[in-house]
């Protein structure tokens, strides 16, 4: 179960199944970001692939020397772009893969737009999602919901991306979803309305324990989004922004010019990938050491190049210091500037007084080290808003709530409006009114007692304690525990057996910090699988965005989502 993998086979597929020669690749604007997230170009470029264009670009060359290989999501727009195209053919031979499943109709309208007969071949290769890790993926969607619903171009991406993904992994599932939430319920049915129409397609080959698809809600869970993060990847998201595994540097003090925009892929960086899950400490001595290590191997100005054999070895070990060293550079910049912005912003007491909100239950503690945060005037406007929020999530029905005056010492503080009214649109968002879990204040004997023990334990690093809802939803499902009254079936049958293959979606967003769950309960867990998705992947700032989309308080709630939905084509019959 690796989503990484399945796109990267249907990308070589692509091409394997052009034959030799030299190549064009046509893609959309969301099939460039699902192809980039797993090849890089110089890695096409090795496959003869010399040339990648948009669909949408109105000025490209006749070059009839050149194979098309056009790689699309099945959207109207695309439909004709590709007609228009065939019309008037740019290249000698197109190989057409479409990222879902598309229409009879829009086939046959393909078809005779074909009069040239130039196209080779029409597939459905189901790459319709960003594989983020090998066990997370995402839609790269923002607000789709309205309220408690779906906004409704949202829903038909999501159940497109969330099919593919299936089809992708060759998995027919059992599902589940969050009963509290109207538009978990939907989506289940959404998608097996899908499974059963395309019966033909999730005919995979019967395993002894079905798959099982668990879908969730991000309004269970509004604390998990709000957190500071200590790993690598995480931080990296929270502090700098992850887009596609580009970070923009450009507003770094002193950048220099090849360091304005740099790419964090596990797939071709292997310091990244066995750091991304690592903590800040254990990532500065790792840097350090990659340091040491460089400055080692660096080839020596004074290093006599005497023989031939010689000067061969240098020439041979100089792409490897070229890389190591564009490696080096990257990851100092990186944790360099992380290692400014927590101290500038003072994000170690910053964290610590979350996690004391998301993790512990004094309620005169915790108010008293939210207070002191919001009067240290180096605190920014968004964690001393994030803290606020935390606290209204965490002590909303407190007998002795102190929010009102928090609210007002946001005030005094100069925070703007629009900051101040996140924090009820938050509550709004994920209050308990809406929540269908104990995120907060276990009622049960079993969960009190362990929320007890875990007390006592002590906590090895005070910065990463809490643990996300899903860590406990994902333990009780693996063991069996799920309850049925929360997280019913759709349909008759349930599972007898422990789920062994489990995909799970968040409606609203997932985050690194659940993908880290997932990466450890993968780890440490043998004989189950987990893949994560979310309809994005959040950091604070694009959750509270998503946050005022959904509860009509964003200036952007009012226009119509429909453009951001990029295109949501429609789900037709296999051809």
């Amino acid at each position: 179960m690796n989503v990484t993998l399945a796109v990267k086979q249907y990308v070589s597929k692509m091409i394997e199944n052009s034959g030799a020669g030299m190549k064009v690749l046509l893609m959309d604007k969301e099939t460039t970001s699902i192809v980039s997230m797993v090849y890089t170009q110089s890695e096409i470029l090795q496959k003869e692939v010399y040339l990648f264009e948009r669909i949408d670009s109105q000025n490209r060359d006749c070059m009839k020397h050149l194979k098309a290989i056009c790689f699309l999501r099945p959207s109207k727009e695309n439909v004709q772009h590709l007609i228009q195209e065939l019309r008037r053919p740019k290249y000698s031979v197109y190989f057409i893969y479409f990222s879902n499943v598309i229409s009879k109709s829009e086939i046959k309208a393909l078809a005779e737009a074909d009069e040239q007969e130039v196209v080779a071949e029409v597939q459905e290769f189901y790459g319709d999602f960003i594989a983020v890790n090998p066990h997370l993926f995402s839609l790269n969607l923002h607000g789709v919901a309205r309220g408690r619903s779906w906004e409704p171009s949202m829903l038909s991406r999501c159940v497109q991306g969330l099919t593919s993904v299936l089809l992708a992994l060759k998995k027919c599932p059992m599902i589940r979803y969050q009963l509290s939430s109207d538009m978990s319920k939907r989506l289940a049915e959404s998608v097996k309305q899908i499974i059963t129409k395309e019966y033909e397609l999730f005919d995979f080959r019967k395993t002894e324990v079905p798959p099982l698809l668990l879908i969730l809600d991000r309004s269970d869970d509004a604390i998990t989004p709000l957190l500071n993060q200590w790993t690598y990847q995480a931080m990296v998201h929270e502090l700098l922004g992850l887009n596609n595994n580009r970070i923009d540097l450009s507003r770094v003090p002193g950048i220099s010019k090849d360091l304005r925009e740099v790419v964090l892929s596990a797939e071709n960086d292997e310091f990244y990938a066995n750091n991304m899950y690592l903590n800040f400490g254990e990532i500065g001595t790792n840097i350090k050491n990659l340091m040491e290590d460089f400055q080692k191997k660096r080839p020596k100005g004074q290093q006599k190049l005497e023989s031939i054999s010689d000067m061969k070895a240098f020439v041979d070990n100089y792409p490897q210091f070229k890389k190591m060293s564009g490696t080096v550079s990257k990851h100092v910049t990186v944790v360099g500037e992380l290692s400014r912005l927590v101290s500038e912003r003072q994000l170690m007491e910053v964290s610590e007084a979350e996690q004391e909100l998301a993790c512990q239950n004094d309620h005169s503690s915790a108010q008293q080290s939210v207070r002191r945060m919001l009067q240290n005037p180096r605190v920014t406007e968004l964690d001393a808003v994030r803290l606020v929020m935390l606290y209204a999530l965490r002590y909303e029905r407190h007998s002795s709530s102190v929010l009102p005056s928090l609210m007002e010492e946001l005030s005094r503080r100069g925070v703007s409006e629009r900051h101040r009214k996140m924090v009820q649109a938050v509550v709004e968002y994920g209050g308990k009114r809406v929540r269908g879990s104990d995120l907060i204040t276990p009622t049960d004997a079993v969960a009190i007692t362990k929320q007890f023990f875990k007390g006592l334990k002590g906590v090895e690093n005070v910065y990463t304690q809490h643990q996300p809802l899903l860590q406990d939803t994902l333990d009780q499902l693996i063991k069996g525990r799920l309850r049925d009254s929360q997280f019913p079936y759709l349909g008759a049958s349930s599972l007898r057996d422990r789920p062994q293959d489990i995909v799970v979606f968040v409606i609203g967003g997932a985050t690194y910090e659940e993908a880290l769950t997932v990466y450890s309960l993968n780890r440490n867990t043998p004989g189950v699988r987990i893949v994560l998705g979310g309809s994005s992947v959040h950091n604070t700032k694009s959750f509270l965005e998503e946050v005022m989309l959904a509860t009509g308080h964003s200036a952007a709630a009012a226009t119509s989502a429909t453009d951001r939905a990029q295109g949501g084509g429609r789900h037709g019959s296999r051809r």
